[in-house]
This record gives C-alpha cells, structure tokens and sequence, in this order.
C-alpha cells in the first residue's frame, strides 16, 4: 500500500511497445491495482515489456465504468495506488477515463499523469496540415443524419479538425465529409499508427471518399481534416471605421472596448483603428 491513494493516468503505446516510457515501465509494475480498458491487452503489453504487473488487475471499459468508478475510488481514499491504462494511448480521450478522474477529483483524491502516445497529435505532426491550432472532435455519430448535422455545424470550422472512426463507417463518413466540406478539402487518413502497417494517405476528401469506397479500409482510424479557408475581411474607409466606433460608443461602450472591437472585427491592428479614430 502507499503512503498516499492516488489515480495515475498511464499513457499507453498506441501499437509499437517500443514507445512505452520508462514511468509507464515503473507504474505497471508498482501500482497497487491497475485498472485495465482490456485485461488481455494490458498482459500481452507486460509481457512485450518484460515486466510483472505487480498490482491487482482489474477490467474498466465502457460497459463496467459506472458501476466500477465508486468501487476504484474507495480504494484510493484507502490509501492505495490505481494506475489506469486504456488500449492505447491516454485515458479520457475518446477512452475510458473521464468518470473514473471527475469522481476521484470530486472525492478530493489526487490525480497525476504518466504522458505517452496520443494518437491525435501523432496523426497531426504526420499529416502535413496545419498544426498550429486544432480541434479534436472525437468520434463522429454513428447515424447518418446526426453525422451530417455535426458535420454541416463544422464546415466552416478554421481550425484543422481530427476525428477517430471505425472501419467500417470511414467509407460514410468521408462521403458525408466530401460533400459538407467539399471533395477539394485536403485531408490525411492514418491508419495503424506505429503498427507494422501504418499508413498515411493524404489526399483530398473525394478522393479519400472513393479509396474507402473501392476497399476495405481496416485498422484503427484517425482522420485530420484541414480547416475552412480564412474568408479576407474587406477594410472598410477611414470614416466607415469611424462610424463603427461611434456606434459602438452610442450603444454604451467605452471608446477604448469600442476601438478593440471594431480593429478585431476587421483583423486589424488597435493603434491603428485608434489613430484613424483620433485623426
């Protein structure tokens, strides 16, 4: 038992064990219960490792989450270590994770973290977009109709957007994708991440679309879509900028919220607004 209870997120290696950490090594084989999203996953990983899990192994997925949460914390009030592993990558992210780390918090139990793989900014760094900014949207609805409205509710996103997707919904998705956001889109589907058979396809989204339909896409999935063009704002006149900032005043801001509102409407700088104000 330790000194202290504590939840420890374990970041695991996405495909290649070659990726685990060292802290990954040393939690495995110290915590006192390790909490597993796949109890047969989490033993082939120790083996691949060379290690011993020395800890209680039990199963926490997506069908034992509620009921297992209170059981977990229990023992990290009682003083005891609970590593938490998903299958790949970091709890809580589209994983297991989330419930068991609000209701420790909740508790006042301490949460820490061992960093590992993410197969979101994996896809991101390979995919040859933008970077920078993102959006990472998960996995999309699995009806056709609610997909297509998440989808229309982002087309105009700016920042590039990253999704997971199973197999054998890729091929809908990417024609929903295609259509929303247009088959000239520039896209980068990853598959098998760090896995023997990894494969980065980047394409634009028709032409994804049509690879999809024309296969049998397999594996684990992540999609990076880049964003909507940056629409240019026109700049208006000096006295069109001038009017703006009055109205702004008029309708009861100061001077100086109504200058930063309108130089940030038209993507310009405040000092310059201001000076054009108070020529």
């Amino acid at each position: 038992m330790s000194e202290a209870g504590r939840l420890i997120l374990l970041g695991a290696p996405l495909g290649n064990p070659a990726d685990a950490s060292a802290r990954l090594r040393e939690v495995l084989a110290s915590a006192d219960v390790v909490a597993a999203e796949d109890t047969r996953r989490l033993n082939r990983l120790a083996r691949d490792l060379d290690i011993t899990v020395g800890g209680r192994i039990v199963s926490y997925f997506e069908g034992n989450e509620e009921r297992r949460t209170p059981e977990l914390v229990e023992v990290i009030l009682g003083g005891y270590t609970v590593a938490l592993v998903t299958d790949g990558g970091m709890p809580s992210v589209s994983d297991p994770g989330y419930r068991l780390v609000r209701a420790a918090l909740d508790a006042g139990a301490p949460v820490t973290v061992a960093p590992g793989p993410s197969a979101v900014t994996t896809a991101l760094a390979v995919s040859g977009l933008p970077c920078d900014r993102f959006c990472f949207e998960g996995f999309l609805p699995r009806t056709p109709g609610a997909r297509r409205s998440r989808l229309r509710a982002l087309a105009a996103e700016e920042r590039t957007l990253v999704f997971f997707e199973a197999p054998h919904r890729i091929g809908a998705a990417l024609t929903d994708l295609a259509e929303t956001f247009g088959a000239d889109r520039p896209a980068a589907l990853c598959r098998e991440l760090t896995k023997t058979y990894e494969e980065v396809l980047r394409r634009p989204l028709g032409e994804l679309a049509r690879w999809a339909a024309d296969g049998d896409p397999r594996g684990e999935i992540t999609l990076v879509v880049a964003g909507a063009p940056v629409t240019a704002v026109e700049r208006p006149d000096d006295d069109t900028l001038r009017a703006a900032v009055a109205e702004r005043e008029a309708a009861g801001l100061s001077r100086r919220d109504a200058i930063t509102e309108v130089a940030t409407e038209y993507a310009l700088r405040r000092r310059d607004v201001y000076t054009i104000v108070h020529s």
